[in-house]
Order: structure tokens, then sequence, then C-alpha cells
């Protein structure tokens, strides 16, 4: 009956957990918040439906142990490098700050010392796990605020970590019948040794295992469950808890070629086990004197959410950062973290604070992290009603983030391309291939200091930023495209540029087709399906590919099939013209506009987008294609056959002012063709041979190139 009882009890603790997790997702909370009140609701204050608690907490220590050797295997050292010294001045200089201000804080409430520094510690952490999720979802986790903000958070577990290990040391040393010299010189041996076993097997045996365990990822994911629970056990005999010894099982496992694929398998796990570590917390908290507390919860919940992030703001501004990315980074401390309450419960099982202090502190946390994600996902309206008063904390020069901008030089910017992911450095490369002047424009340090590498001027920048507009020379550009998937973003950014009055082009990238319509209806020139379009070729080259082999053949050549560009050199040739033949390869068949032409003579004509089926050795195949897309090299002429659409002026006494477009034979005088009138604020677009000309109009013409610039010579007509 007692089994039936627990799994009974925990049936319904699960259910209840689904039903505040569904609440915690309308009102966009963490599941920490709504984990920590199921724990409240189904203990004994309310509901007390859990009475199984040496199951509950069993639960809960492996859950606990498995968050730290989660993050043991993910411990990325090699970030706080690359985001400077700015993570780890952060980091610490937060901690340092928090940690004083909250044991004042707390020693004028009248704490003892003990439970003061308790407080301060727990002041200080802020959640890894929250953070990373939401600015995932912000898409802002590799903008420069994001990595600088997981750069110091790693410094915060580092911290942690160490608290931990302290506590468990001081734990044991009063616990020891020994004298305390001797006791502490035995944590520190065992500490010693135990460290050495892990370097050890680090360097001799993690590697060869785990690759040979991989051919399993089922056998993996167990190993790595079992060498957490393990070592944690290892390290609790030793004097130390069992988190010390499931973080370390992770940092040796950091190393191996498997961690991302460990990490991955074993994250749903971790979720759900903490589950019970905050439902247990809920549970055993007296609430008895929360009114008591809430003074005193209100005032530290107001240092964290507000004292924390003007502590990043000081430091990141004096250290030469503007201040919209040191208010975004600082935001991301602005609550409370899984290890603050974790510290606390460990300090509370040691007897060093008393339930009130821990009482204190998860309060704290509750309200902290409650409102703190409300601060992250609306950082960016937050920053704008800000905006102003943040300028103290912004140097005159920011030297350290314009150092990440690329020099601008005075040279022409036809395009300013805003967002170097994947499908903007597709364009870009087209674009230069193109020879077109490009500033690239991205949020991401990684991106711009590849592109920076290639000689293209870069500026960092967020599309949602009022202020990045600043440092674009629009007055230059000719377009601004923006290859970022985001309506929100788009939007803000449309509306940025028409309030800073730029006079171009706006092409934006849409996700859907209502998001197209949207972006065309706010007058966006161009718009970008990526993904639509990208189906599309798709699915011609799959439905050109099983027209041209309908089976798979067994033969001593290969075959492949190029999509020929609209720069490729041999796009318009002949194919005789197009050197192929010396290298063995034949062209068998063309697809275009899906029409297949098979075993084209010589005099065939290859155009852009065509797709051509070459046979031949397969060691000449790639060879060929880039022959065939090689890119037509530019030519010293001017290129007269080439189209272009320009404004030509009508002056205000012009003859052909009060003249019908049927008069002035406008096509066969010229050799232009007028598509357009532009008339004040009017556009007509629908042209007819009764329409009038009047003076001041501008004429939209399109035609050849010498042609037109012909007629810009004679402007105002």
């Amino acid at each position: 009956m007692g089994a039936e009882h627990t799994f009974l009890e925990i049936a319904a603790i699960l259910g209840l957990a689904i039903l505040f997790g569904v609440v915690g997702q309308r009102l966009r909370q963490p599941l920490i918040i709504m984990f920590l009140a199921t724990g409240i609701v189904a203990g004994p204050t309310f509901l007390g439906i859990i009475q199984s608690y040496e199951q509950i907490e069993l639960l809960a220590h492996i859950g606990i142990a498995l968050l730290l050797f989660i993050v043991g295997l993910k411990l990325d050292l090699h970030l706080i490098r690359t985001t400077g010294p700015v993570a780890l001045a952060t980091g610490v200089g937060q901690i340092v700050f928090t940690s004083i201000i909250g044991f004042l804080i707390a020693i004028a409430f009248g704490m003892t010392f003990l439970s003061a520094a308790y407080v301060a510690v727990a002041l200080t952490f802020s959640s890894t796990i929250i953070i990373v999720k939401l600015l995932s979802d912000k898409r802002e986790i590799d903008s420069l605020h994001g990595q600088i903000a997981i750069g110091f958070l790693i410094v915060q577990d580092i911290a942690a970590i160490i608290a931990l290990v302290t506590l468990t040391t001081i734990g044991s040393t009063v616990s020891d019948t020994g004298t305390p010299v001797i006791s502490a010189l035995m944590i520190v041996a065992k500490g010693v040794a135990l460290l050495g076993v892990v370097a050890l097997l680090i360097k001799y045996v993690m590697p060869q295992l785990t690759r040979r365990l991989s051919h399993s990822i089922e056998l993996l994911t167990l190993f790595a469950i079992s060498w957490a629970v393990i070592l944690g056990a290892a390290s609790d005999l030793l004097g130390f808890s069992k988190e010390v010894g499931a973080f370390l099982a992770g940092i040796s496992l950091a190393s191996t070629e498997f961690r991302d694929s460990i990490g991955a398998r074993l994250t749903s796990l971790r979720d759900f086990l903490l589950l019970f570590f905050f439902i247990d917390l809920g549970s055993r908290l007296d609430w008895s004197t929360a009114g008591a507390l809430l003074g005193e919860s209100l005032v530290f919940s107001l240092f964290v959410l507000i004292g924390n992030p003007l502590i990043v703001l000081i430091i990141m501004g004096m250290m030469g950062y503007r201040r919209r990315t040191s208010f975004l980074a600082g935001l991301t401390v602005a609550q409370i973290s899984e290890f603050s309450l974790i510290v606390a419960a460990l300090g509370l099982s040691l007897g060093h604070i008393s339930n009130e202090t821990m009482g204190l502190i998860t309060l704290v946390g509750v309200v902290t992290i409650f409102v703190s994600t409300y601060m992250i996902l609306y950082s960016g309206r937050l920053y704008q009603f800000l905006a102003e008063p943040l300028r103290v904390f912004e140097r005159d020069d920011p030297f350290r983030e314009a150092a990440i901008d690329s020099v601008i030089d005075a040279r022409p910017v036809e395009v300013i391309l805003v967002g170097l992911g994947n499908y903007g450095s597709g364009l870009a490369e087209y674009l230069l291939r193109r020879d077109k002047e490009i500033l690239g424009a991205d949020f991401d340090p990684g991106a711009l200091e590849h592109w920076r590498q290639r000689g293209l001027p870069v500026v960092y920048g967020d599309i949602t930023d009022p202020e990045m507009l600043e440092h674009l020379p629009l007055s230059k550009a000719m377009w601004v495209i923006s290859t970022v998937r985001s309506k929100d973003m788009n939007m803000a950014l449309f509306t940025n540029l028409k309030k800073h009055g730029f006079t171009g082009k706006v092409a934006l990238t849409a996700a859907t087709d209502t998001e197209a319509d949207e972006f065309a209806r706010a007058g966006a020139h161009l718009t970008f399906r990526p993904f639509k379009d990208a189906t599309e070729q798709a699915a011609d080259a799959i439905d050109s590919a099983l027209d041209f082999l309908p089976e798979r053949v067994d033969w001593p050549v290969a075959f492949s099939e190029v999509r020929i560009r609209s720069d490729a050199s041999a796009a318009g040739q002949a194919i005789r013209d197009i050197p192929l033949s010396s290298t063995g390869i034949t062209i068998i068949a063309v697809s275009r506009g899906g029409r297949v032409f098979y075993e084209p003579d010589p005099d065939f004509r290859v155009f852009p987008a065509d797709r051509l089926l070459l046979m031949g050795p397969a060691s000449e195949l790639k060879e060929a294609e880039s022959t065939l897309n090689q890119m037509e090299a530019p030519k010293n002429a001017e290129d007269t056959d080439r189209f272009e659409i320009a404004e030509i002026e009508v002056a205000g006494d012009s003859a052909l002012a009060g003249k019908s477009l049927a008069e002035i034979r406008f096509r066969q005088r010229h050799g232009a063709t007028l598509v357009g009138i532009r008339r004040g604020e009017e556009q007509i677009t629908k042209i007819n041979s009764d329409e009038q000309i009047a003076g001041r109009d501008y004429l939209i013409v399109i035609g050849k190139r010498d042609v037109v610039n012909s007629l810009k010579e004679k402007a105002p007509l």
C-alpha cells in the first residue's frame, strides 16, 4: 500500500504541476516559478498532498546533481576569453558589489552575520537556465550583450560551485570530532586527490571510453548519468556534497567530442527531476511568517531588480560599452537563480540558517524571477523609455564597443545589408560578385569579425535599436536590405528608417506570405521570401533530376546537375563556345522552364537559371561546374545593352508642358519607354495617350543605358 500511495501521490503532484505549467505558459513565466507554486499548494500549508518527503527528496537530489553535471559538461571557459575581459570583470565585480551591499542591507535588518552572509551570497547568482532560454527565444543569444551575459553567468556558475565546496567543507569540519585545523587539512587533501583522479581520467580514460561507447547513443547516455551519480556518491563519501562530484563528472566529459550529444539527451531529464527539487522546496517552506518577511523581501527584491543591473551598467560603461548594450546585459542579472536556492537549502541542512531566512530567500527568488522575465521580454521598450536617463552610464567615447565597427571610409555605399547570418552572408556573396559596394550590419560579433577579415566594412548594431541608424551612412545608400526573419524587427527597422528620412529603397525578408503582404502595405519596395523560394527551387531541382535520371545506373562515368547563375560567363553563350570538351565533359541535357532539351547541338545557347546535366569523369565534374559558373570578367567598356530606369525632370517652362503623350511621341523621339509620372506626392502608374505632361513633373523612363544617360544629360527637358 505504501508504494501504491507514493505512486498516486506523485501522479497527483505531476498533474498539479501541469496545470500550473499551463498557467505559467500563458503568463510567459519560467517553469521554476510554477514548480515552486506547485510545491506550495501541494504542501501542508494548502492541500497537503505531499507525504512521501524522502522519495521526493531523493529525486530532488538526483535532479540537482544532474543540473551540476550539465553545467560542468557545458562549461565553456573559451567564451569568457572571446568576450574579452568584460565577462570576467563584470562577473566578478557584480558578485563583489552585490554581496557587499546585500550583506549590509541584511545587517541593517538585524540578521546574524551568518544569515546575512547567506542572503548576500544568494543575491549574487542569476539563473543561467532562465537567461539562456529567454535570450534564445528572442534570438539574442549571439548578440554582443547576449555573449557578454553568458560570459559573466559562467563566472557566476563557477562562483556558485566554489560556494558549495566551501559550505560542504565547513559542514564536514564542524561535524568532525578532530581539531578544526586537522579536519580542514584532511578536506583539502581529499579535494586535491579527487581533482587529481579526475584530471587523470580526463587525459587517459574518458576520450577512449566515450569513443567506444558512442556506437550506442543509449549506452553513452546511460554511462553519463551513471558517471554523474557515481562521482557524486564518491564526493559525498569524501565529505563534499553530491553536487560537487556531479559537477566534476561533467567537467571530465566536457573535453570529449560527445559532450553536446550527451547534454542534448540529458536536458529533458534534468528539467523533469528539477521539478521535484522545487516542489520539495516549496512544500517545506513555512509560510506562516511570510507576512512578517514581506517588507524585507520587497527591499531585497528591489535591490536585485534595480541594483544588480545598475552595477553591471556602471562596470560596462566604465569599460567602454554603449549604454544600450550595458542595459540589456544588466537586465540578465535582475533575478536570483536556482543556485541561490540550492545554496540556501544546503545552509538550512547544515543548521547555518533558519526556516525564516530560507523563506526570505525563496520569496525574493519568486518575486525577482517573475518580474525580471517581463523586463527581459520587453527590454527593447524598456530601453526606449529609459534611453535618455541612461546616458549618464555611457562614456563620451564608448571605445570598446566602437572597436567592433570597421572604419567606414569615403567609398560609396550602394547597399546597407542588415543581418549577416546564413541567408545574409549568401546574399552578400552574390552582391560582391556583382561589384556592389556593401556595408554590413549585425549584432553578432563573430559574424562581423568573419566579414571584417574579408575586407567588408561592417558596423555593430541591433536592428531594433533606433540609435543604430546613427552609425549608418544612410545618405549614401541606395538600398537598405534586412535579411532578418522577424516581422516585428523588420517593421521596427522600416519605421526607424522613415523617421530618419531615408529616401532610398528598402527590402525586407518575410517568413510567410502574410508577412510579405504586410511589408508591401507598409511600403517596402521589395520582399524576400527565402523559405518559399528555396522550396520552389528544390522542387524544380528534384523534378529535373528525376526527369534526367529516372533510375540509378552503374556506369564508369559520373553525372552532375549544374544551375547556371545570372552572372556566369557561360550565360548567353553557345555550347560550342564553352570550354568543356577538353576536359571530357559532355552536356547531355538542358532543363529550362519545365522543358528538357536532350542532346543539345553545339549552337544551343545557355541562359541563366538553366539546369545542365553533365556527364564525364568524376574528377572533372567539379572543375566543369566552376568553369560554367565562373563570373564574367568586368568589361572596360560600358555595357550599352543593359537596361536602366531613371527619373527625368521636366522644366517648369518646358515645351512639353501641356502636351499629351500622343502629341510628344516620347518613345519614337527619345528611344526610351515612359512607364510612370511622379507629380508632387501623386504617382501615376497607368499611362494612357491622353495624359498631359506638366511642368515640374518627373518622368519615370526605362531604356538602354546610353539612351537613359543621354536623357539625364538633357534634363530638365
